[in-house]
């Protein structure tokens, strides 16, 4: 693992600012980096898009022109992308940005990502197991983990019985490893290693009230809409001649559109299945997270500055 100090004097740990959506991370991460001359790298499976930009919630022109961005709008809407090109590239990216003796600052909410990053990626599996690992992913962040988790008890019981249904991270890889190789969890763990976190992280989290937290999705949903979310899906399905089952058209704010555009749904009715649905994921975000543990650091939501000087206090090497 590499040694922060030996690229920044004073730091011991890279940040890593994450949560369900809407809970505030990208205006923290943000302030994190005005205040300590940092640059962001972005975590968000949907963000990497170009041209899904008010529906993933990206940062805006201003804000990127202002704070150097990293792992963000770098691929074309309908390439596939997986969870260790991810790491491949962010991994690039965060030693490129200390090379230069700045601090780079991780802010995303898929939990994925999160996770590949702080305990490392597997290998000596096949790509077949990575790639349906990456759909698994796409079925749980759109359905849940109650389907996935039942089949993993008919086609492995030994793993389903290990792994708790909580722990979605699992659940996935396993059910992956099965449908794609044809082994068990257990009979593929054997001949697999896993390469090890590349960087020291530490991991912050603001932690909202249930029911604040929806209140603020429900008003980030009928901003987007203000902002003009219609236009741009329309931007979408209409000029890119791109399949339109590919994964960034099943995001969160673009595929209720369909039968919009279809004549079928009306705009409250898109707007509120929007809502509902991002609620849903933010449940199952926080599941994800909670998986975590104690590698998480609970903020308080409170302004920003006061979360700015928590966040250096445990990333410093002063720390006790």
């Amino acid at each position: 693992m590499i040694n922060i100090s030996d690229y920044l004097q004073g730091y011991r740990y890279i940040p890593i600012i994450t949560g369900p959506t809407a809970s505030g991370k990208s205006s923290l991460a943000l302030d994190l980096c005005r205040a300590d001359g940092a640059e962001l790298v972005c975590a968000d499976s949907m963000q990497i898009y170009r041209g899904l930009d008010i529906g993933t919630a990206k940062d805006t022109p201003e804000e990127m022109r202002e704070i150097n961005h990293h792992m963000c709008d770098i691929i074309s809407p309908g390439t596939c992308y997986s969870v260790n090109d991810y790491i491949r590239d962010c991994t690039a990216a965060v030693m490129g940005i200390l090379e230069r003796g700045v601090l780079p600052v991780i802010c995303g909410g898929t939990g994925q990502y999160i996770s590949a990053l702080c305990h490392g990626t597997s290998f000596g599996v096949d790509a077949a197991a990575t790639a349906r690992t990456d759909e698994l992913a796409d079925e749980y962040n759109r359905d849940g983990i109650d389907g996935i988790y039942q089949r993993l008890k008919e086609c492995d019981p030994d793993a389903a019985s290990k792994i708790h249904p909580n722990n979605t991270r699992r659940v996935i890889r396993a059910l992956a490893v099965y449908e794609a190789t044809g082994k068990t969890f257990t009979e593929k763990n054997s001949v697999s290693m896993v390469s090890g976190p590349v960087f020291p992280f530490r991991v912050f989290m603001i932690n909202h009230d249930r029911s604040i937290l929806y209140d603020r999705i429900n008003r980030r949903v009928e901003s987007m809409i203000d902002e003009g979310l219609e236009a741009e899906v329309s931007r979408l399905y209409s000029g890119t001649g791109i399949d339109h089952s590919s994964t960034c058209f099943q995001a969160i704010g673009y595929k209720e559109f369909a039968d919009y555009f279809e004549g079928r749904m009306s705009l409250d009715e898109v707007k509120y299945d929007i809502k509902l649905r991002s609620r849903h994921y933010a449940k199952r975000q926080l599941t994800w997270f909670r998986g975590m543990g104690d590698e998480i650091i609970l903020l308080e939501p409170v302004a920003n500055d006061i979360n700015v000087n928590k966040i250096n206090s445990n990333i410093s090497q002063s720390e006790q």
